[in-house]
């Protein structure tokens, strides 16, 4: 037991066949003993301010790195968030650390508010940010476009989910329209007249990504051979895909034009329909990418154990109307440029809905309006338990990959 506790786990091949299910009985009772999770607690912070009269919106793509995107790098794929339309500003933060490498993890902590060094007993007990907002009096709709049938993921509840008033999935879209039919959505939510908090859940660029953008976005060539993944929004199965040099090439292109719709598609559309005056929209990715431009081998693009600092690396863009006077952007852009994270997200969230904010800053740290002093690391071991402890994979922005122009043969018009 001492062993597999120090291992968190694992090492149990080695012992007796009859010994095993003791040792881990033995762990099972350690844990329930220890266990800090306690009964979700209510919204106590206080809110100083009127009833909110704006939208918040928070977009959480999925597994879109932030260095393969324009407004990152020259060489990244339009996102149309480098000209948005009259009367709206972009305020791009750059790069920013992920929570971790993989989904679960990250969308759980920014639901719940989780901070470095207390995500597991806030994520546990502390009120979710669809409480939060009720308690502003907002309108809760969550979108996810990544499942049907009422599945949930991403470790919410029932329970969790009896706070979100509308729950919104696609059933009858096929997965490459999904979040065309999120952006859709969205633009009849911002022209309601109704306030409300937002989350949306995108399909985003998730393995596969063979089939997820149409022929005509297909400007990066060659690409995966297409047609087998229609129906797929995601899946930790690599097979017929061997994880070569020139299989890479294939899955770099695939992917550049699946950010391209997926992406730059999903934004034009919300910049030429939705009525943006009224609202303020944060977008971020889950985690960011593996896509081997260093030549190591390996068939995966995150949730490593011995991860490459580009699958914490997201990109962080707001997204107001221009008369809108929420929190000062331009002064926080300036100094957290390149130097936040997802831990930045939650409390941000906060202060949008007028809660007290030096209680934010106790309970979940600082928001982007703030000197943010992130400590720019992703956790790759989220789920420590027994005698492991989270592990922490800095971000060293001087050392990031970049995708490679030559690799891309651009068709005219995207």
């Amino acid at each position: 037991s001492g062993v597999l506790f120090v291992r968190a786990g694992e090492g149990a091949r080695g012992l007796p066949a009859m010994y095993t299910p003791l040792a881990y009985l033995n762990l099972f009772v350690y844990e329930a003993l220890h266990n800090t999770v306690g009964p979700r607690e209510p919204v106590r912070l206080v809110r100083k301010t009127s009833p909110i009269g704006h939208d918040i919106v928070l977009i959480i793509d999925e597994s879109v790195s932030g260095n393969y995107l324009d407004i990152n790098t020259p060489s990244g794929v339009h996102s149309g968030l480098k000209t948005p339309p009259s009367g709206v500003d972009i305020f791009n933060f750059g790069y920013a650390a992920s929570i971790a490498n993989c989904s679960a993890d990250t969308n759980v902590t920014l639901r719940y508010g989780g901070t470095r060094a207390d995500y597991m007993r806030i994520n546990s007990t502390q009120p979710s940010i669809w409480q939060y907002a009720k308690g502003a009096g907002l309108r809760t709709v969550y979108i996810d476009a990544q499942r049907t049938g009422g599945n949930l993921q991403n470790l919410m509840t029932d329970l969790e989910k009896k706070d979100i008033d509308v729950f919104v999935q696609f059933d009858q879209t096929s997965v490459r329209d999904r979040d065309m039919a999120a952006a859709d959505k969205l633009i009849e939510l911002l022209g309601d007249d109704q306030p409300e908090l937002v989350v949306i859940n995108k399909v985003g660029a998730h393995f596969p990504v063979h089939d997820k953008y149409p022929d005509d976005f297909m400007s990066y060539r060659p690409a995966l051979p297409r047609g087998q993944y229609q129906d797929v929004a995601d899946t930790g199965r690599r097979d017929g895909f061997n994880g070569q040099k020139d299989d890479w090439v294939l899955y770099r292109n695939a992917y550049q034009n699946t950010l391209l719709w997926n992406v730059g598609e999903f934004f034009r559309r919300i910049f030429s329909q939705a009525a943006l005056a009224n609202a303020v929209l944060i977008y971020t990715s889950d985690h960011g990418q593996d896509l081997h431009e260093r030549g190591n081998p390996g068939l995966n693009t995150h949730c490593g154990g011995d991860p490459v600092e580009e699958e914490g690396l997201v990109p962080l863009v707001v997204i107001q109307g221009s008369r809108l006077h929420t929190l000062d952007w331009r002064e926080a852009w300036a100094q957290n440029k390149d130097r936040s994270s997802h831990y930045n997200i939650f409390p941000t969230l906060l202060q949008l809905m007028g809660y007290d904010r030096a209680g934010v800053q106790a309970l979940y740290g600082k928001s982007l309006d703030q000197p943010t002093a992130d400590d720019f690391t992703f956790n790759y071991r989220f789920n420590a338990r027994l005698g492991a402890k989270p592990a922490w994979k800095h971000i060293d922005l001087n050392s990031i990959v970049t995708p490679k122009p030559a690799q891309a043969e651009m068709a005219v018009g995207h």
